[in-house]
């Protein structure tokens, strides 16, 4: 890239001062210019590492390694700066062979003086019309259409994932090697499956090496799913003891048309009791979950979860008998694997208040969020949209990929200096 005639006028300012007053900060301004002859990698080293106490014309001293063609440079400019002090402030350009004035500003005639100021192009509604819909996908919507408009209709940015992310693909991907070949965990000896679960996640671990930053990084979330793995053998034995299941699917795509809206998911389990041939919906969660089945039970009556409900609804379509949908926490060991488990049972239920993993959910109240389902694909499909709503939860914005793009979020409340 050329440099712009503003760069040689700030250089030769500072060749100025520097003849007047020999200032060191008018030396390193020049040192770190383009016109230098020194690249600004090795001028911003070099400066680095200098000595709070040393004069620049000593920085030559300074113990770093450098290439003989950076040290070449480095010592000519040292050589002219000494000349400097000795010349005319006219014979500068000269001393350091830099072009003049008029040349400068006839190369680069477009970076001089300001442009007329463009008109705004007028605001124009679009139409967002996805071609599916996933729980996902809504579950955004209704936390913050801002960000559902940055990621389904813009692709703002692309999400290179996080050393969390791959953790969680590479513990679903472990249990499904692992359910697939054991689908009834009841016939199994819990040792074998402990060991089965651990030797597949460093299978896959090892698969997903290169998307860790650094060799501790990989190791320490190598070792927690270890760990969390023991746990989830523990919680998994219990259970097939009490009531034996089959696993009858694993990363099951599910398909649902609600009233001409497509939706499209997969189910990370699917589990048949063995006496009653009753299906449980199982889902994995290797981030935070909520604490309490009534907390989770109120996401979904408030319209902010839909995943679960989603997939009740799917395998109802397809002919299940859907009594269980559970959330299987998988995010460390430090405590026993407690799904957040709510039972499907036919009639509303009461207010009452429990801390328990275990709960109910009705019916009826999985129908309201179909509901909220298929209203929030028509607010969204139907019409032109000329403003997608940012949300007013601080929380929402923590993870954001967006949340620099956005000029409107609203502040941290745990922020003192936020306003």
């Amino acid at each position: 890239m050329n440099p712009e005639p503003s760069e040689l006028l700030a250089f030769l300012d500072a060749a100025k001062t520097y003849c007047a007053t020999g200032s060191d900060d008018a030396a390193q301004r020049m040192f770190r210019s383009v016109f230098s002859g020194v690249s600004n990698e090795v001028a911003s080293a070099m400066l680095a590492v200098r000595s709070p106490n040393q004069n620049f014309e000593e920085l030559t001293s300074t113990r770093i390694a450098l290439r003989p063609e950076d040290r070449d440079a480095v010592n000519t400019f040292m050589q002219r700066l000494s000349a400097l002090r000795n010349v005319s402030e006219a014979d500068a350009q000269q001393l350091f062979s830099l072009p003049s004035n008029d040349t400068a500003a006839a190369e680069f005639p477009h970076s001089l003086g300001f442009r007329a100021a463009v008109s705004p192009e007028p605001r124009t509604p679009i139409a967002a019309a996805p071609s599916h819909f996933s729980a996902s996908s809504l579950n955004m919507l209704a936390e913050c259409r801002r960000k559902w408009f940055y990621r389904y209709l813009c692709a703002a940015v692309e999400d290179e994932g996080s050393s969390a992310s791959f953790y969680g693909i590479i513990f679903h991907s472990a249990l499904e090697t692992l359910h697939t070949e054991f689908p009834r965990p009841a016939d199994v000896p819990p040792q074998t499956l402990r060991s089965k679960l651990q030797g597949y996640l460093n299978s896959v671990f090892d698969r997903h090496r290169a998307h860790f930053e650094t060799q501790i990084e990989f190791e320490l979330q190598r070792r927690r799913a270890q760990r969390t793995a023991v746990r989830y053998v523990q919680w998994l034995t219990a259970q097939a003891s009490s009531a034996p299941f089959t696993v009858v699917g694993c990363e099951l795509e599910v398909q649902l048309d609600l009233e001409g809206f497509s939706f499209i998911g997969f189910i990370d389990r699917l589990d048949k009791d063995d006496r009653t041939a009753a299906i449980s919906v199982i889902d994995y969660k290797t981030g935070s979950i909520a604490a309490t089945a009534e907390d989770y039970r109120d996401r979904i009556k408030q319209f902010k979860e839909f995943q679960l409900p989603f997939y009740y609804w799917a395998r109802t379509a397809a002919g299940d008998r859907v009594t269980r949908l559970a959330l299987v926490p998988l995010k460390d060991a430090i405590d026993e694997v407690a799904p957040v488990t709510l039972e499907v049972v036919p009639l509303a239920l009461d207010a009452s208040r429990s801390r328990s993993t275990y709960g109910r959910i009705s019916i009826e109240e999985l129908e309201r969020a179909r509901a909220r389902m298929i209203e929030l694909c028509r607010e969204v499909s139907g019409a032109q949209l000329d403003h997608f709503a940012e949300t007013t939860d601080a929380a929402a914005c923590r993870y954001c990929a967006y949340e620099i793009a956005c000029t409107r979020r609203p502040y941290p409340l745990d922020d003192p200096f936020g306003r």
